[in-house]
């Protein structure tokens, strides 16, 4: 594990203002009790990213409660190293990191419920609310959504496409006159990649895990290797290397937006990180929703969430319960870390303010606003790699219903 400090302060003798820590069901406020002791430490873990744009944001919290604040960049594994240092006593009071880590987390006792008031909670966006609810708690505060779309170069394909199959002929149309060599950009690698292919999953009829009474996921109820995976998936073998060649495994994470802003396809599934790229490369383009299959199901992308968490063996859970309910909370931190990476703010008041200087954050959000919340149950980490792999295969010429019902098999297996 790699952490790297990004930024110290220490100064004025202020006393804290904490929070106490409880569930989310309260519409009490966030508790502000006056801490007698002066300084203190507040250790935070994020990726690189949201080191660099989180560092002005925690030296202002530290001057304003007079504290220490390290804002530490761990480069890989996040979510593993922090379960890790957590079991050991040797964690951060805050970690950055997505809404789907919840079950996880929570499992392993990790993090602890944080308190929002009523207001504080109805000033952010349903869906990301809803994202950082487990169990009936609260146990995050989130800052950004994020959903994939169809990014498309206007020059090559002025108007979006309403189908998939439209989209397939317009790509195959490009390529014949040598004006693109790719018809689709949907990264996939050889082990596959279940975000980037749920859109047509969805549209061609499958589901992961059904839901209770309660709206939450089940996961007794698993759709992988259910008839209406197989017939998802025989969709999608058709856009497959053995069909149209829209889905290839030489499209990966790491080329599937540098061969989109290098002119070689006109079409892109990607999110709100792509978009920096695609300007820095001068490329003209629109958003759109995924576009679904003829005559199927709405194309429905995973919503995610990016949230901050109160670690529940942190050395300072009372400060970390501060900076998270109450300066997190505030649209200029929302602001700034939109501008660090454009991922649309989850407090409306944040979204407010930059959608009038970037009309794509509207774009994103209308291609999300059907979409659905990323599964943030244990169970799901039992999806990605089975469900994965057998995307890759099938993209390479696999037959469809043996390979998922087997995938279905490997992921119950592992869920039980």
């Amino acid at each position: 594990m790699r952490i790297r400090t990004a930024g110290v302060v220490a100064v004025l003798g202020l006393a804290l203002a904490a929070s106490g820590c409880g569930g989310s069901g309260s519409d009490k406020p966030a508790a502000k009790e006056s801490s007698k002791a002066t300084g203190g430490k507040l250790v935070i873990w994020a990726d690189d990213k949201r080191t660099a744009a989180l560092k002005p944001f925690a030296e202002a919290f530290g001057k304003e409660n007079g504290v220490t604040v390290e804002v530490q960049a761990v480069s890989k594994d996040l979510q593993t190293n922090f379960v890790t240092a957590s079991q050991q006593g040797s964690g951060p009071d805050v970690v950055v990191g997505a809404h789907d880590w919840i079950g996880n987390l929570v499992q392993n006792g990790a993090i602890d419920p944080v308190q929002l008031a009523a207001d504080q909670k109805s000033a952010f966006n349903e869906v990301a609310i809803k994202a950082v609810t487990f169990n009936g708690q609260l146990y995050g505060v989130p800052y950004a959504t994020e959903n994939v779309a169809l990014i498309r170069n206007t020059e090559l394909a002025p108007e979006a496409p309403k189908t998939i199959e439209e989209l397939v002929e317009t790509g195959k149309k490009l390529k014949a006159e040598k004006k693109a060599s790719e018809i689709l950009c949907l990264q996939s690698g050889q082990n596959g990649d279940a975000y980037h292919i749920y859109p047509l999953y969805t549209s061609g009829g499958g589901y992961l895990f059904g839901t209770a009474a309660n709206g939450d996921y089940d996961p007794k109820d698993l759709g992988v290797g259910k008839p209406e995976s197989i017939a998802a998936f025989q969709k999608i073998a058709k856009l497959g290397e053995k069909g149209d060649g829209a889905l290839k495994r030489s499209i990966t994470g790491e080329n599937s937006i540098a061969t989109f802003t290098g002119k070689k396809c006109a079409f892109l599934v990607s999110g709100p990180w792509a978009i920096a790229d695609a300007k820095k490369a001068d490329i003209k383009y629109d958003i759109s929703p995924v576009p679904g299959f003829a005559g199927g199901k709405e194309a429905q992308p995973f919503v995610g969430v990016q949230a901050f968490y109160v670690a529940a063996k942190g050395q300072n859970k009372a400060l970390a319960q501060e900076f998270v309910t109450n300066y997190v909370t505030k649209p200029d931190l929302a602001v700034a870390l939109y501008q660090a990476e454009p991922r649309p703010p989850a407090l409306t008041a944040a979204f407010d303010q930059v959608k009038g200087e970037d009309p794509d954050l509207a774009k994103f959000q209308e291609a999300g606003k059907n979409g659905q919340v990323l599964p943030a149950i244990p169970a799901m980490a039992a999806i990605w790699d089975p469900f994965g792999k057998a995307e890759a295969a099938i993209i390479g010429g696999a037959d469809p219903a043996t390979t998922i019902t087997a995938a279905g098999k490997t992921i119950a297996g592992q869920i039980k």
